[in-house]
């Protein structure tokens, strides 16, 4: 395979070969045997109707070998780490390009910086991130007796901007993340919360990057550690009960999976209390809080149906009751207000979530009725035009994120008094940008008179704004109580637009987003073509927004254009953008990538913004299955392929129940198992559809060893594959595996920084812009 566009020399390193087992496969469907322990084999769930494949079917695996869960098998981290030592070789002229790059992010972010100070129980809480320092603290002040409204804020303001000086008086950090790192490899918060009376900070932690997390209690005051277990390991949700002794947490099953619920006494002897269990494997434990304080709601759900179960935290003497019963392909979340359930829910079939509500009692799906405006239309009625996601209740008003016309959205609904579900009024923020991204900033009080929200487009750093509730549509009163601070750029400098591209089945128009400097896209409009970056996703009815990155400046700087494809999988218009049958799940997820390869054709030959010799792209996750499906379609596109921690081995991995949170998934992708999906998930899987002798793309490849989402096998073995069969000419197949990382990469974010630095340097020099500056 060639070298990289700016370093062909006769020393080119070779890539590692790893060794290939002709004879190796699964099998899959009705294998009829057990796992190692004895234990049969789930290769179905045992809610499904449809047929297994009988008899099974052999699909090659001829890498398999490389699969270790211990992470200890040294002929595979030798493996691991030629890749990594390859890519290294590969890349060693580009070091001063990462520096370049390294450097410039750097001076694009604030690195002593804080968020903006929110009012709750007596403390104004925020964190700090400070020079040279890789990870938060969390940070509270006492709330100002005297001032008028946000005096903190001006306060804030005043700040001198150094590390030695507090934003607010009185300032004290009540967790460092710095101090929990120390000596660690890996370090992730998972939740942080202060007790009820302020005094204690309950947190978890994962150290390893697997997601696995321990349970710590501390003394605010004195900083010292009141309760922690070295032995108890439980997921990353946590929520104190009514007071200081009462904490719930969650348990793991042994396929990753958040199963259990557990109440924890701080101080007691007993052993914790075992709360809530759901075995179906389907389902998927959550643990949250009203926002009012008083009901603990613990969530159990499919990709397609879900239940809710809810504790009054104000009777110590209450048990779990459920909301609603679950009902098949019936979603529902809940939220309370005033003696009332608020509840988003596709009950009925609706295309989109609605929005409904009930007295706040048990079993009450019976008394759910749509949420009606003063004129009485339903204001979310679930169909096609306008969706809702969430909805947060303060004491007179209520707050509703979700989409309308391809974009996020915010609704305020005004009750006619506190104790009162009566709609008195129900309008719509607006903003002016054409392309933009919208939710709620940091609310921690339910009796707040003002909602703040967090703001941000493609050309504009974000913004913390305060929305008096009274007065929402109201611009004269509305408060920035912070905008990101971003060295050294100029928005007049940028320009961005939103437009979209026809669906090659005519059936959709694919929202498209751009951002670039201004004499780039004058460029474009004078008929010059310029290097292009094309990113995507397109799964879980996740939305890619038209967001801010400072770091994306390395590339529009250096004159490329960077462009997103809201592909069809996400939520962007809609779940009908995600569902069945016109959406991107289940048996219509191709149109994912086919809309992915739409718009790359489009910026290629109806725009003429680029050519495939300038064109790169990139998906992370199951945005790596649609990049790797892209480039067996249309290999020809794209000069640079940038897969990180990408599900590309589909098939091999989703018959098997043992690899973690494979089951859950069977919800979203289809079981291979079942005859219903087998063979059209055999079509796509990009690790089996590689196609023998035609030229692809360079390639880079990332994953992390300690990854429980997607294991670190599947790049290793894809790009094994990709090397095995692409055509002599095609660019080469990089592998770069974090030995210490898991999904979400690196925590640290200098070394993430240092990361992304590489993945750009990477992509520049493919597209000859490794000598090129700012």
């Amino acid at each position: 395979m060639s070298a990289s566009a700016s370093s062909a020399t006769s020393t080119t390193p070779k890539p590692p070969v790893a060794r290939r087992e002709e004879d190796r496969y699964v099998l899959v469907g009705d294998a009829g045997y057990a796992d190692s322990k004895g234990k049969p084999l789930i290769r179905q769930s045992e809610s499904s109707t449809d047929a297994l494949l009988d008899p099974p079917v052999k699909v090659p695996d001829p890498y398999g070998w490389l699969r270790d869960e211990s992470r200890e098998v040294e002929e595979v981290l030798t493996h691991l780490r030629a890749e990594n030592s390859y890519t290294e070789a590969l890349t060693s002229h580009l070091g001063g390009l990462r520096d370049d790059l390294y450097r410039e992010m750097l001076a694009g972010i604030k690195e002593t910086d804080h968020t903006v100070p929110t009012p709750k129980g007596g403390f104004l809480y925020y964190s700090r991130t400070f020079e040279g320092k890789s990870y938060k603290s969390l940070c509270r002040a006492p709330l100002p007796p005297k001032g008028g409204k946000h005096a903190w804020i001006e306060q804030a303001k005043a700040w001198d901007g150094t590390k030695e000086s507090p934003i607010l008086e009185g300032e004290m950090a009540y967790l460092d993340v710095n101090a929990l790192a120390e000596g660690k490899p890996y370090c992730s918060t998972g939740q942080v919360r202060t007790s009820p009376s302020g005094k204690l900070v309950g947190y978890t932690v994962d150290f390893s990057g697997d997601e696995v997390c321990s349970l710590y209690v501390k003394d605010i005051q004195s900083g010292e550690i009141v309760d922690h277990d070295e032995k108890l390991e439980c997921y990353g949700a946590l929520q104190w009960g009514a007071d200081d002794k009462t904490l719930f947490y969650l348990q793991f099953d042994e396929q990753k999976r958040p199963f259990q619920l557990y109440r924890r006494i701080i101080g007691s002897d007993k052993p914790d209390e075992l709360l809530y269990q759901d075995d179906d494997e389907l389902y998927w434990v959550g643990l949250s809080k009203s926002f009012d304080d008083r009901y603990m709601f613990v969530s159990s759900g499919s990709k397609e149906t879900s239940e809710v179960h809810f504790l009054d935290l104000t009777d110590p003497d209450a048990t779990l009751q459920c909301v609603a019963k679950r009902r098949d392909k019936v979603l529902y979340s809940v939220r309370h207000r005033a003696g009332s359930w608020y509840i988003t829910t596709n009950v009925g079939g609706t295309p989109n979530m609605r929005l409904m509500m009930s007295e706040a009692v048990a079993n009450s799906e019976e008394l759910w009725t749509d949420m009606k405006d003063h004129d009485g239309n339903a204001m979310f009625d679930g169909g096609y035009d306008r969706s809702i996601s969430g909805v947060t209740s303060f004491e007179s008003h209520s707050v509703a994120t979700g989409r309308e016309g391809g974009l996020p959205q915010i609704w305020v609904i005004t009750y006619e008094g506190a104790e009162s579900s009566e709609v008195k009024d129900f309008v719509q923020l607006t903003f002016a940008e054409d392309a933009y991204d919208v939710g709620l900033g940091s609310n921690l009080k339910c009796t707040a008179n003002e909602v703040v929200i967090a703001y941000d487009s493609l050309v504009t750093p974000l913004s913390s704004i305060s929305v008096p509730l009274a007065s929402p549509t109201d611009l004269s009163v509305r408060t920035t109580l912070k905008e990101q601070e971003v060295p050294g750029y100029d928005k007049s400098q940028y320009v961005s637009e939103r437009t979209t591209v026809s669906s090659r089945d005519g059936s959709a128009e694919i929202p498209v987003s751009i951002v670039a400097r201004k004499e780039v896209m004058e460029k474009v409009k004078a008929g010059e073509s310029v290097p292009t970056h094309l990113y995507g996703y397109g799964s879980y009815g996740s939305c890619i927004e038209a967001s801010f990155r400072t770091t994306r400046r390395t590339l529009l700087d250096r004159g490329m254009v960077y462009v997103i494809a809201h592909v069809r999988g996400g939520g962007e218009m809609g779940r009908q953008w995600y569902e069945e049958p016109n959406g991107a799940k289940y048996l219509c997820k191709k149109n994912t990538w086919n809309d992915f390869v739409d718009v790359a054709k489009h910026v290629i030959f109806d725009r003429k913004m680029t050519t495939p010799e300038q064109l790169s792209c990139e998906g992370r996750s199951a945005g790596g299955l649609l990049i790797g499906a892209s480039i067996n379609e249309a290999p020809e596109l794209f000069k640079f392929a940038l897969m990180g921690v990408p599900f590309v081995d589909v098939v091999c991995t989703m018959i098997d129940a043992t690899i973690p949170l494979t089951v859950v998934e069977w919800k979203e992708w289809g079981n291979p198992n079942e005859l219903k999906y087998h063979q059209y998930m055999m079509e796509y899987s990009p690790i089996n559809n590689v196609r023998e002798g035609v030229k692809y793309p360079t390639c880079l490849l990332t994953g992390g060893l300690h990854d429980p989402r997607v294991q670190y096998w599947e790049p290793a073995k894809h790009a094994a594959e990709l090397r095995h069969q692409a055509s002599p000419d095609s660019g080469p197949v990089c592998v770069k595996i974090d030995m210490a990382a898991g999904h979400f990469s690196a925590s640290d974010r200098y070394k993430y920084l240092r990361e992304l630095s590489f993945d750009y340097a990477f992509l520049l020099d493919q597209l000859g812009f490794a000598g090129i500056g700012k």
